[in-house]
């Protein structure tokens, strides 16, 4: 099986399996213990703090770890809210992954106003829109950095800088961009970040929330008052020690990594216009995260490609894998305006560390031939 999905996850790295055995078998301390099994569970997570924040240029003391993104936004969402008694508004984008979106329709439950940045038919979000829209009732604004189905890189640092000049905190979901390109919070004018460290080789269940603690965040699980007091539950240490490994195996070579998946992207998306020259990119004209192709082939079911390219040997996916065996049109090409029978015929190639030319050419070469019987049978 050619794996091209990396996207919905990426394999573990073999460095990363490697650091985190021993914690799964001999070191067995909780890392709130005093003895020193403890300590030194404690000591390495510390120790992967600090790797992350070396990472994003930022200080460990606003590193918080997860089980995830989706917890991540979960808590930043609806941690800033109840800060604020459920009261105001918030602003997303319409393009934004359902771990925002479904926490922001419990907040529209609870009386909070949830507005929807429209983007344009490439997927770029409307920066001016949401200049437009700020307004001292606006509680948050949270937009994503990377769309992770078209890979659409949005103009984060244009919005934090309007919302910075009006006062109001930036939450930006970089669970797709952390780990392929450079993310510099030193730079950025971010106050929130979420990320995952099972998009680029880690494993699945850890992730991490960078705050901002001049910012209200009410935690969203309390109890012990671990994690600075914003996440309680014992720290999953072996997951905690994967994601520092595959940070540690991903930092010294993010541009060459992003220029080398850059250039088979372009060979993937030759191939296929040459072959199917009726073939949509989305985003295409767009800056995009360097391993993404989302591409329509208007009459065909993107499910049913998926299904019939695994029977070929090949794992892509039909859209975001949080929404898998939800038939439907997907919210995002919706939301850019992509009329139904072509985003319906939607397909994802997500590429990764473990991608090859060879996979590249093996997937062009039967990926034309699935077309044709598809379209023959419809």
């Amino acid at each position: 099986m050619i794996y091209l999905d990396h996207n919905a996850t990426a394999p573990v790295r073999p460095e990363v399996r490697a650091a985190m055995l021993p914690w799964l078998d001999g070191q067995w301390g909780s890392p709130s213990s005093i003895h020193a099994p403890g300590r030194r569970a404690r000591q390495a997570v510390e120790d992967a703090r600090r790797t992350l924040a070396a990472l994003l240029r930022v200080h460990h003391g606003r590193v918080v770890f997860t089980s995830g993104g989706t917890e991540a936004n979960c808590a930043i969402l609806l941690g800033t809210l109840a800060g604020c008694g459920f009261a105001g508004e918030v602003i997303v984008s319409a393009i934004e992954h359902p771990s925002i979106l479904e926490p922001c329709r419990l907040l529209a439950r609870r009386g909070v106003t949830v507005r929807l940045a429209p983007v344009s038919g490439d997927g770029r979000v409307d920066v001016d829109w949401i200049a437009a829209n700020l307004t001292a009732e606006t509680r948050l604004v949270s937009v994503m950095h990377a769309n992770n189905e078209t890979g659409v890189l949005q103009p984060i640092a244009t919005i934090g800088a309007a919302c910075r000049a009006r006062g109001v905190p930036f939450h930006v979901d970089a669970t797709q961009s952390v780990g392929r390109i450079e993310v510099d919070l030193e730079e950025l004018p971010i106050d929130f970040l979420t990320l995952s460290g099972h998009k680029f080789g880690g494993p699945k269940g850890v992730g991490a929330l960078i705050i901002d603690r001049q910012r209200p965040l009410q935690p969203l699980l309390v109890g012990g008052g671990q994690e600075w007091g914003q996440r309680a539950g014992t720290e999953n240490v072996a997951g905690i020690v994967g994601l520092a490994a595959a940070v540690t195996a991903v930092a010294p070579n993010l541009p060459v990594e992003a220029e080398r998946l850059a250039g088979l992207r372009t060979v993937l998306e030759r191939a296929i216009m040459a072959a199917l020259p009726e073939c949509v990119i989305f985003g295409r004209e767009e800056v995009r995260l360097p391993n993404t192709t989302c591409l329509g082939l208007e009459g065909l079911d993107g499910a049913t490609l998926v299904m019939n390219l695994d029977l070929a040997g090949f794992a892509v996916s039909s859209g975001a894998a949080c929404s898998s065996g939800k038939v439907g049109f997907s919210h995002v090409l919706r939301a850019m305006g992509v009329a139904e029978p072509l985003g319906r015929g939607a397909l994802r190639v997500s590429l990764g560390w473990s991608s090859r030319p060879e996979e590249i050419e093996q997937f062009t070469r039967r990926f034309v031939p699935v077309v044709e019987r598809l379209r023959k049978m419809s």
